[in-house]
């Protein structure tokens, strides 16, 4: 089930990885694009408000040049000086006299062709009155922008204030104090308007860019469609890297859901979710045949209900250290299981294995002097296991099994005769109990180079004085063997399996019920201790 989810989430992440980045840089490259035609924009703007104040400038020059004429108005000199000014000035279409306020003649003679109704007028911050959009009412003159101060009036084409070349598909506006002055050829009226008005800047149809100074403003707009040249160019040079992105992002996933479904991986969630739990064999005492003790073995329970053999995780757990927190998880769940059972009866015990680790650095002390506090469990009820593999740094193990002894704990050794070291080291260790491997008791009565083995063990631990335990028994033939040679305990599935803790605690109950002890069937299932 884990390993499903971890799979999921892994091309969950991989296709997200591999699409966002993309889809980043096409957000990135239209943002980009965007913020290019804004400013494509806002350079136009800025050139048409250029023009609108070179046009007005040249209509104010010359009413000021004309003002400092001193001449007969409206002469036929007054009248050539006029017309001179119209044809040199760009903007200027025509110059109109007014004598109290009438008109008395203009730059083409006495008639003008400012005949028809007049529009709103501004007076500017220069005293110049400014008609911005004046009407003629020959409706073959387009609007006219009318500058007027004292004497003289200046008519400018208001299509000269509009007049720059726009890229295709632009619309220009020119507005007065927000009123529109004219708009470029081919641009629609009520677009430019609506969009001078607008606070908007992110129109949906259209982008545009504003320049203002002295009330007057310019209005540059075009279809949000014409981004989609600038986009592409964009986007093909972004698309690349969002691609080498989403590329680096999936190897990235694949290497971390292969880390995430390594076995370590697997293991370290496991203990982080607490996953170990502990299983007892009993240990039979030959002589009585009752239980006196169990060995607490680890099992691996997935959350699938699925047992994961030691087998297939001891070796690595102590190759990667993470034997360790193991160990201290089977240390509590011992006194948690055992506490009652071992206080009610003192001289009952379990037996807790301790890795290499362990054995040397002596941590595993601490945790069971925790554990144990408030317990009421005695020390000598708890019986340290150490593999004879377990010795490869002999000094250390010796000084940690001493503190052991000291702190009242009884040490085993556990699968004996399968180490190198056992009979060279064996008088120095502060062993209480030795333990003989399954594949020594599995060679009685064999006629194999082992099956005498088995004999020399237990008159080497008599005279050493120590206790023994004969495990993997599966045979009564063993158990007798065993017994007539004066072995004190055995273990091993001709009495039981491992048991879950509550299995444990029934099998003591129904055999001190029974009188005797009750066995399971070899064939029962599970993983042997």
């Amino acid at each position: 089930m884990r390993k499903s989810r971890v799979i999921i989430v892994a091309i969950l992440s991989g296709l997200i990885g591999a699409v966002l980045p993309m889809i980043t840089m096409a957000y990135i490259s239209w943002e980009r694009a965007l913020a290019k035609e804004r400013t494509h924009l806002e350079t136009y703007s800025e050139r048409a408000l250029k023009n609108i104040s070179l046009s007005l400038q040249q209509g104010l020059n010359v009413i000021s040049d004309l003002e400092s004429w001193s001449g007969v108005p409206c002469s036929p000199e007054h009248i050539s000086l006029m017309q001179k000014a119209t044809v040199n000035t760009r903007a200027v279409e025509e110059i109109d006299y007014l004598e109290y306020g009438l008109l008395s003649c203009t730059s083409w003679g006495v008639t003008s062709i400012l005949s028809g109704s007049a529009t709103s007028t501004y007076t500017n911050a220069r005293g110049y009155k400014i008609n911005v959009r004046l009407i003629p009412s020959d409706q073959g003159i387009q609007p006219i922008t009318v500058i007027h101060r004292g004497a003289y009036k200046v008519l400018i084409n208001a299509g000269r204030l509009s007049d720059i070349i726009l890229d295709d598909r632009m619309q220009l506006g020119v507005f007065y104090q927000g009123q529109l002055v004219n708009i470029s050829q081919g641009a629609d009226e009520k677009t430019i308007s609506r969009l001078v008005s607008s606070q908007d800047r992110n129109n949906e149809d259209y982008l545009y860019a504003v320049s203002t100074q002295d009330d007057w403003s310019a209005l540059v707009a075009e279809p949000i469609k014409s981004v989609d040249t600038s986009f592409y160019s964009e986007l093909a040079w972004m698309l690349p890297i969002g691609i080498g992105i989403g590329f680096v992002v999936v190897l990235s996933v694949i290497r971390i859901m292969r880390i995430r479904l390594s076995p370590m991986a697997e293991m370290q969630i496991a203990i982080a979710q607490r996953e170990f739990t502990v299983h007892y064999q009993p240990i039979i005492d030959l002589e009585t045949e009752e239980c006196t003790g169990a060995e607490a073995l680890v099992r691996w329970l997935r959350p699938d209900g699925t047992v994961v053999s030691p087998d297939q995780f001891i070796p690595l757990a102590e190759e990667t250290g993470l034997i360790l927190p193991i160990t201290d998880q089977v240390i509590c769940g011992v006194v948690k299981d055992m506490a009652e059972t071992l206080r009610k009866d003192r001289n009952f015990h379990v037996a807790i294995n301790i890795c290499a680790d362990d054995l040397k650095s002596g941590r595993f002390l601490d945790t069971l002097d925790h554990a144990l506090k408030g317990s009421m469990i005695n020390s000598s009820q708890i019986w340290i296991e150490a593999t004879e593999r377990g010795f490869i740094d002999v000094e250390s193990a010796v000084i940690t099994l001493k503190r052991a002894r000291a702190l009242g704990f009884k040490i085993a050794i556990d699968d004996f005769g399968t180490g190198y070291s056992s009979l060279q080291y064996l008088e120095r260790l502060p062993v209480n109990v030795l333990k003989i491997d399954k594949s020594f008791v599995d060679a009685i009565d064999k006629f194999s180079a082992s099956s005498s083995v088995v004999t020399h063990i237990i008159a080497m631990a008599k005279k050493l004085g120590l206790e023994i335990v004969a495990e993997g028994i599966e045979s009564p033939h063993q158990a007798d063997y065993l017994r007539a040679y004066k072995v004190d305990y055995a273990q091993g599935w001709l009495y039981s399996k491992a048991l879950p803790a509550h299995d444990f605690l029934n099998f003591i109950s129904t055999q001190k019920t029974a009188g005797e002890s009750p066995r399971c069937d070899t064939d029962g299932g599970g993983v042997a201790g």
